[in-house]
C-alpha cells in the first residue's frame, strides 16, 4: 500500500509551510480534495475531515467577514485530530485565528501562489496516481512508434532480445523482465520499470546491459501507456494461428482490456520488425484504417459479383 504524507506535498510541490509544523508527517489516505465552503458557514454534519482541505480567495473572503468568534469556532472545527492538511492558494494573507488553530492541533497548513483551479489540478493528478490499482507483470515495455508494447511470454522465449533489437532500430526502452503497471484513469494503464532495474536489459549469455549508457538518453523513457500486448510463444505445428488479423483478443489488467496479438516464434522470423509492423498497423486502426476488414470486405464483393455473374448467365442459357 503506497503511503502518501503531507511532507510529500511540500517536497513535491515546493509549498510554504506556514504553520503546524508538528503535523507533517500525517498521512493523506485519499485522492479527493475539499473546499470547505459550507463548513465556513457553520454547517459541519458532513465535513470531510479526513481529506486535504484547500481554501481560495472565495473562502477565505467569507472568512474574513465573519467576527472573531466565529472565526476561532471555524478553525477550530476544521483542523481536526485528522485532517492531513490545508492548503491556502493565490499567496493569500493568511488568517491568524487559522495559524493558532493549525499550531494548536498539529494540522499542517501551506501555501501555494498559484491559482485555486491549477493547485486542485495539480495536486488531484499527484494523489491520483500515487492512490492508483497497482499491480507487476512479468515482461518487456517498449515504446514503438509511440505505441506502448507490452512483450509478454515464457521464460526464454526472447522477450530481451527482442527489446534489443527494437532499440538497436531506435525505440526506446520502458521496462525489462519486470513491468510495474498503474491504472489511471478508468481505460489508462502506465508501466514503468522498478527502480532498482530502470533501464536495464537482461541478454542471456551476456548478462546485464544498460541501455542508457550504450545507446544514449533516447533509447529509453521513464514509463509508457500501455495500448497493446504482444505475446511470443513457441510455434506450435498443432495449432492454428490467425493469419486475417480479424480476431481480436484483449487482456484484461486490473479493470482495462488490452488488445492482446499472440505471434509464434521459431527460426528465421524477425519478431522486431513483426512487432514494428504491428504497432504501425495498430495506429492505422485507431485512424480507422483496418486492412483485415478491407480484405474481407473486397472478398465479400468480389463473391457475390460471381454469384451474379453465374445468375445471369444460367438466366441466358434458360433462355
Amino acid at each position: 500500500m503506497v503511503k502518501v504524507r503531507t511532507e510529500d506535498l511540500l517536497n513535491q510541490f515546493q509549498l510554504e509551510l506556514v504553520a503546524g509544523k508538528d503535523g507533517i508527517h500525517r498521512e493523506i489516505l485519499m485522492s479527493e480534495i475539499s473546499r470547505p465552503g459550507i463548513e465556513m458557514t457553520g454547517y459541519f454534519k458532513y465535513y470531510p475531515k479526513e481529506r486535504l482541505q484547500l481554501l481560495g480567495k472565495t473562502e477565505l473572503s467569507y472568512y474574513s467577514d465573519l467576527s472573531h468568534a466565529e472565526r476561532m469556532d471555524r478553525a477550530e472545527q476544521i483542523c481536526t485530530d485528522i485532517t492531513p492538511g490545508i492548503v491556502v492558494t493565490r499567496g493569500l494573507d493568511v488568517p491568524e485565528e487559522l495559524i493558532e488553530a493549525c499550531n494548536a492541533s498539529g494540522v499542517p497548513l501551506m501555501r501555494s501562489p498559484y491559482k485555486t483551479t491549477r493547485v486542485i489540478s495539480r495536486l488531484t493528478n499527484y494523489l491520483e496516481a500515487k492512490f492508483a490499482p497497482f499491480t507487476a507483470l512479468h515482461g518487456v515495455l517498449v515504446d514503438v512508434y509511440g505505441i506502448g508494447v507490452l512483450i509478454t511470454g515464457q521464460s526464454g522465449v526472447g522477450k530481451s532480445e527482442t527489446a534489443l533489437e527494437l532499440v538497436k532500430r531506435g525505440h526506446r526502452l520502458v521496462a525489462d523482465d519486470s513491468v510495474e503497471i498503474r491504472q489511471e484513469d478508468y481505460d489508462r494503464l502506465i508501466g514503468t520499470a522498478p527502480p532498482l532495474i530502470e533501464h536495464l536489459l537482461e541478454i542471456r549469455g551476456l548478462g546485464i546491459i544498460n541501455v542508457m549508457t550504450l545507446f544514449g538518453a533516447g533509447s529509453v523513457r521513464s514509463y509508457k501507456k500501455i495500448s497493446m500486448i504482444i505475446n511470443l510463444e513457441t510455434w506450435d505445428q498443432k495449432r492454428q494461428y490467425d493469419r486475417l488479423g480479424l480476431e481480436e483478443n484483449t487482456m484484461k489488467i486490473i479493470d482495462v482490456e488490452v488488445p492482446k496479438l499472440i505471434l509464434p516464434v521459431r527460426p528465421g522470423r524477425n519478431i522486431a520488425v513483426i512487432i514494428e509492423v504491428a504497432a504501425m498497423n495498430f495506429r492505422l486502426k485507431r485512424m480507422g484504417v483496418n486492412a483485415a476488414e478491407e480484405f474481407s470486405e473486397r472478398l465479400t464483393n468480389m463473391i457475390q459479383q460471381e454469384k451474379s455473374g453465374i445468375n445471369v448467365k444460367a438466366d441466358l442459357d434458360f433462355d
